[in-house]
């Protein structure tokens, strides 16, 4: 399988769990050589049935590469496209000596390592690549002295840039915050902060005597004072949450990211805000991904299909709870909420039955984004219609797909390549208001 590519570009062996991260990953290896072992497609077609985030990359892959088939596949392989590299199937090879001392099993993952140990030792002049997102097997492939890496195309650069949205600021001047105060907003070129600050970002601009909420507004180069709102009864309780309020309350900001551990309020925040505004919009959507708990997905549940899922949904039951009790069952804004739910005008739904909607006027939030890859965000934002408006909360901290991590999660990537734009805004609330008990156990344990 020796190739005539120059001698400084390099082979990708891909597993198939990057398939299924991304299924447009074989685009993004630029002049590289990329082979695709048979198991791989073998363990595609188990993936290809079914609803589910991986299923819909599984079958999308398998389209494209039906659009490229040819014998060439199989036999020098086929150039991907002009500036890069061939596509080349690599059928099943025979275990050497390491690899049967080492691995004794006959699997899927260590078929893999023997095309990725044939492919490097018949291309010694070139770097052959076991590209995977599973830790177990990359440690495998090095205890054979193959190189792996974990798919980096929509990994961050820096992991922190979800912490990036509120800038404080001490010793300002009180001339300046009275200024604020008095008119509102002042030009950014007479706010004596130093640096660009980019769109919506906020500042705490604090003085001798007194202090000031601002937001930058981009579109007008305005550095605009904030006042605290209430959003259904829920009041902010802290800085962080008087920003993510305002946020979700601006209708010029069409995408908000909130982030920050559990307990800061992102959630409670969002509803509150979505049914602030009903009015506004002809639905309000509740969405989470569902990550099934200890390798057992929907089918070992018990029930139908809405039994299965309650579950799964009750976080979100519990923060309209909390909204609902804030108020008199006898009162208009209690009495809204039911009629709402009545007229599936605010509906708590699964994320992959939103898949292939076109929401139009709606207020759309997405729970637990953390745990989407950065192409179920793109595909969950193409969604959007005129009108509508998405909220994308999620905590850093819990990431429950064992194939992401703080640099290549969708929420992550999202903040990363959205924190420029004039719609975007991003608030990362760090102070807890659950109870000093949540608080104590999500900084302690």
């Amino acid at each position: 399988m020796a190739t005539t590519k120059k001698v400084n570009t390099k082979v990708f062996v891909l597993d198939t769990n990057v398939i299924l991260h991304d299924h447009t990953c074989i685009y993004q290896f630029k002049d590289n050589d990329i082979i695709l072992p048979l198991t791989v497609l073998e363990e595609l077609d188990k993936f290809k049935r079914g609803n589910d985030p991986i299923n819909f990359q599984a079958r999308e892959f398998v389209r494209i590469l039906d659009g490229i088939v040819g014998e060439k596949l199989f036999n020098g392989g086929i150039q991907l496209g002009e500036g890069m590299g061939k596509l080349i199937i690599a059928t099943g090879k025979p275990f050497t000596e390491a690899m049967k001392q080492s691995f004794k099993d006959d699997i899927p993952d260590h078929r893999i390592l023997a095309v990725a140990e044939f492919v490097k030792n018949e291309n010694p002049d070139r770097h052959t690549i076991l590209v995977s997102k599973d830790i177990n097997l990359r440690m495998k492939a090095k205890s054979l002295g193959i190189m792996s890496e974990d798919y980096q195309n929509d990994k961050i650069k820096d992991p922190q840039v979800f912490e990036k949205s509120i800038t404080e600021i001490e010793n300002y001047k009180d001339q300046l915050i009275e200024r604020l105060y008095n008119e509102g907003s002042f030009p950014m070129a007479e706010s004596e902060i130093s640096g660009k600050p980019v769109p919506n970002e906020y500042f705490i601009l604090k003085g001798n005597k007194s202090s000031v909420l601002a937001r930058f507004d981009s579109v007008s180069q305005r550095i605009v004072r904030i006042e605290k709102r209430v959003a259904y009864g829920i009041k902010p309780r802290n800085a962080e949450q008087t920003f993510s309020i305002n946020s979700l309350l601006n209708p010029d900001i069409k995408l908000v990211s909130l982030t920050g551990k559990a307990g800061t309020g992102k959630t409670l925040l969002a509803l509150a805000a979505a049914l602030e505004q009903n009015k506004q919009y002809e639905q309000i959507l509740l969405a989470r991904p569902i990550v099934a708990l200890s390798n057992r997905d929907l089918g070992y549940l018990p029930g139908d299909a809405t039994e299965k899922i309650s579950p799964y949904m009750q976080p979100l039951f519990d923060n309209l709870s909390v909204i609902k009790h804030a108020f008199n069952p006898r009162s208009q804004e209690y009495m809204k909420i039911e009629e709402l739910l009545k007229e599936e005008r605010l509906l708590i739904t699964p994320l992959a039955y939103i898949r292939g909607r076109s929401l139009s006027n709606a207020f759309f939030i997405v729970d637990e984004a953390q745990n989407l890859t950065p192409h179920e965000i793109k595909t969950i934002i193409t969604r959007a219609g005129e009108g509508t408006k998405m909220v994308f909360t999620g905590d850093m901290q819990q990431i429950d797909s064992p194939y992401l991590d703080m640099k290549s999660n969708g929420l992550a990537y999202m903040t990363d390549k959205m924190r420029k734009q004039e719609l975007f805004s991003h608030v990362n609330l760090v102070k807890g208001e659950r109870s000093y008990l949540a608080e104590l156990a999500s900084d302690l344990l």
